[in-house]
């Protein structure tokens, strides 16, 4: 189970497979596993290494104050300890918020950036997100969050259901106090002047149901080299709702921009 540790913070990673390296960044309040559909499929084409963020999975779980800058410098940790020096980063909410980070002030090391649920500016209910955290058990809460994530009635399915409660059946092991200073980070972070710099190529991805959205789609607008594809049927966790379509819209992106690994192809009979 390998460990990086050159930001003073233990944060856990796997690797799977081989070849270009992909590196996914999970959201707030997920773990790895909210990619779980996309390290099934690109691992057989790309060196996928997705990461637990600080607060989440095997990961530590400061209580003190930190930045988003904080928590890319444990992402690029890991990238130096898997000797990683340029890769395709994708990120879902506080993750997109970390690619576009990366984008804008370590561009030599991101080939392309997948934002889904993208927003350059953090989210804007950010005290109400806080304040759930007080008098009401972590897991409780943190499903609440996750039910808003998602499309209507997907959670309500017995695949939705299970999917959620991979997320929510450690809560024990969590801290409410980390996982609310992630939040903070985010909407301390506003990137949204930054945005005309960045010249890499950029997809920028929300569910039909996603509430950032209008976001995402202002952001993107505003990326010199950027692509909005919205997901039917899905929200904010569109990859983990709705992987065929979102896998498709990734592969295509990847080969418009000459970074389809070998062999990749087409999702078929996907509908984004």
């Amino acid at each position: 189970m390998p460990y990086s540790t050159r930001n003073g913070v233990r944060i856990h990673y796997e690797v799977h497979g081989d070849g270009p390296p992909m590196v996914l960044i999970h959201a707030n309040p997920f773990d790895r596993r909210l990619w779980l559909y996309q390290i099934a499929r690109f691992s057989a084409f790309y060196r996928v290494i997705a990461v637990d963020l600080r607060g989440y999975g095997h990961s530590d779980k400061p209580e003190a104050s930190f930045t988003l800058a904080d928590m890319l410098d444990d992402v690029l940790g890991v990238c130096a300890d898997e000797g990683v020096t340029c890769a395709i980063f994708a990120g879902v909410s506080v993750g997109s918020g970390i690619a576009l980070l990366a984008s804008i002030t370590r561009p030599d090391m991101v080939a392309a950036a997948i934002l889904v649920g993208g927003s350059s500016a953090g989210p804007r209910d950010v005290n109400a997100i806080l304040a759930g955290f007080e008098g009401k058990p972590l897991g409780e809460h943190l499903m609440h969050l996750m039910r808003g994530y998602v499309a209507p009635g997907f959670a309500d399915t017995p695949l939705g259901d299970y999917l959620l409660n991979l997320f929510v059946e450690n809560s024990a092991a969590l801290s409410g106090s980390c996982i609310a200073n992630i939040f903070r980070a985010r909407a301390s972070c506003n990137m949204t002047d930054n945005l005309g710099s960045v010249q890499l190529p950029v997809l920028v991805v929300n569910g039909a149901f996603d509430g950032s959205l209008p976001a995402g789609g202002r952001t993107a607008s505003m990326l010199p080299n950027a692509e909005h594809v919205v997901i039917d049927d899905a929200g904010h966790a569109c990859c983990l709702e709705k992987p065929q379509a979102f896998d498709a819209a990734i592969i295509a992106f990847l080969a418009r921009n000459g970074l389809a690994a070998s062999g990749l192809s087409p999702v078929r009979g996907s509908q984004s």
